[in-house]
């Protein structure tokens, strides 16, 4: 293979790191260079945001250093067995464009993933060098997020979280049986133990020593995993009550799930299952309802008969029309768990409720103005104008909700 340029290897492992799901820099340790001392930023203006065509957004630059693997995950479009283009980036290329994607604006730090080459540890030692590298040599003081390899030495992810604002650890699958199927070179446990590491260690490193100094920070935005959906087969129900328990055990700040598309070569490996985006969406949403709004697992996974969420209607909308015996809600009366459970309401409009009204009697028009989506919500409210009727109890009401059918057409 002859030598690939700079901008080769980008457009190979920008591509192959699609499928590593990022985050912005919410939670990070605030760091600007508006003194002129250091590069880049965490917060603050100058810094662009894009858009990828499914809605993520992508302000950081999102590479994989390499996409070699001697790893063969089934599931994974870069496992050694698998024929895609390969590339590497040498630790200096990755540090020098980063430096340069910052001073254009392009982006406001690194969302840095790998394969696996040589070693875990030869791999995780080049992605701690390269982190050491912005922060120690170039004064870089935007946001990076290190996607850690749980087989490395110990030391290196504990010398990645000093540099990091962010380490996450994938656990790949819902499920032990799923990882030991589909990624039998990788151990559920050695994931478990290397999260539960940077666990200890970022509680550790909040509390005081003796002197009454604080030590340095480590991966202050916290931590964060991946799941892959679709690949195994596990139901909605499953994929959530996993979540639940990394949640509880690692004190994680956002599991991702990541909706599995099959590998041309390796359909006889996998089921064949394609869940679309709007899975993956669902999930999201799921998750979000179990994390702010107070609902429980059964609840979320109860709308439906098969322990999948249902793909028409979000889940909090599927809620609801699964339990209309608690609806109408009087949102003059209604204490705030009770509203954060009214479709279309979010957890900022309940706030606006809750302010408003020590003063004065809401009406229908006061909700649309505080951000309620009332196409959903009026179903499912009183105000100080507006009654429902018998709109409840309509057979239709579910079908009001869902897009209409469409003619496919045959060519």
């Amino acid at each position: 293979m002859g030598k690939l340029s700079l901008d080769r290897k980008l457009a190979i492992l920008s591509d192959a790191a699609k499928y590593d799901a990022s985050c912005a820099s919410s939670g990070g340790q605030r760091r600007d260079s508006r003194d002129g001392k250091g590069i880049g930023s965490t917060t603050g203006s100058g810094i662009c945001h894009a858009y990828a065509p499914d809605g993520r957004c992508i302000s950081l630059l999102k590479i994989l250093m390499t996409n070699f693997c001697i790893y063969d995950c089934a599931y994974c479009v870069n496992r050694v067995s698998s024929n895609v283009e390969r590339a590497r980036f040498s630790p200096e290329e990755v540090v020098q464009l980063t430096l340069e994607f910052y001073r254009r604006n392009y982006i406001e730090g690194l969302f840095l993933s790998s394969g696996i080459i040589r070693s875990p540890d030869e791999t995780m030692g080049d992605m701690v060098r390269i982190a050491r590298m912005l922060r120690e040599e170039h004064n870089f003081r935007g946001y990076i997020h290190l996607k850690t390899i749980p087989d490395a030495d110990p030391a290196l992810i504990e010398e990645a979280g000093l540099y990091a604002d962010r380490l996450s650890i994938n656990v790949e699958l819902p499920t032990d049986a799923a990882v030991t199927r589909y990624a039998p070179e990788k151990s559920p446990d050695q994931i478990r133990r290397a999260m539960a590491d940077v666990r200890v260690k970022r509680e550790a490193r909040k509390e005081k020593s003796f002197s009454g100094k604080r030590a340095p920070k480590f991966a202050p935005a916290g931590q964060s995993t991946q799941m892959i959906v679709g690949a195994d087969g596990a139901k909605d129900a499953v994929i959530l009550q996993s979540a639940v328990r990394l949640y509880s055990s690692y004190r994680l700040k956002r599991v991702y799930y990541s909706a599995f598309s099959p590998i041309p070569d390796s359909s006889a490996a996998l089921p064949l299952i394609k869940p679309p985006l709007m899975r993956e969406h669902r999930l999201y949403q799921a998750d979000w309802l179990l994390r702010f709004y107070g609902f429980d697992l059964d609840e979320i996974t109860g709308a439906t008969a098969d322990g999948n969420l249902d793909l028409e209607v979000d889940p909090k909308l599927a809620w609801a029309l699964a339990n209309r015996h608690l609806f109408p809600v009087d949102v003059n009366r209604a204490d705030r768990d009770t509203l954060l459970r009214v479709p279309g309401i979010g957890a900022k409009t309940v706030s606006r409720v809750l302010s408003t009204r020590r003063h004065r009697s809401l009406r229908y028009d006061d909700l649309r103005r505080m951000g309620a989506n009332l196409k959903q919500a009026r179903p499912f409210i009183t105000a100080l104008d507006w009654r429902p009727g018998g709109t409840l109890d309509a057979a239709d009401l579910r079908a009001r909700f869902t897009p209409p059918p469409e003619q496919l057409q045959l060519i």
